[in-house]
């Protein structure tokens, strides 16, 4: 396997794990009642690649699953990034 696609695999899976564990942080802040992350960087984090990590993070920690721009959004970007993923993995 070219070391290229060695890189894309790594970036993809510590986006996924970073999409998971901001979830995580944003469920704890937001049972405290403290300061809360962004929306948009939430959606900026899943476009970069991280929306699988995002969902899962979602369904295990129940949070922002009644948001519909999640509950919609989230399923689509995934979509999207494995469409632009595998164009880049297989094509280049």
């Amino acid at each position: 396997m070219e070391s290229w696609k060695v890189y894309l695999i790594l970036y993809i899976l510590i986006l996924n794990f970073g999409g998971y564990s901001v979830i995580w942080y944003d469920k704890k802040k937001a049972l405290k009642g403290q300061w809360r992350i962004p929306e948009t960087r939430l959606f900026a984090l899943a476009l970069m690649g991280g929306s699988l990590g995002i969902y899962y993070g979602m369904k295990a920690f129940r949070h922002k699953t009644q948001h519909l721009s999640f509950k919609y959004g989230m399923p689509l970007l995934i979509g999207v990034n494995m469409v632009l993923f595998g164009i880049i993995f297989y094509k280049l």
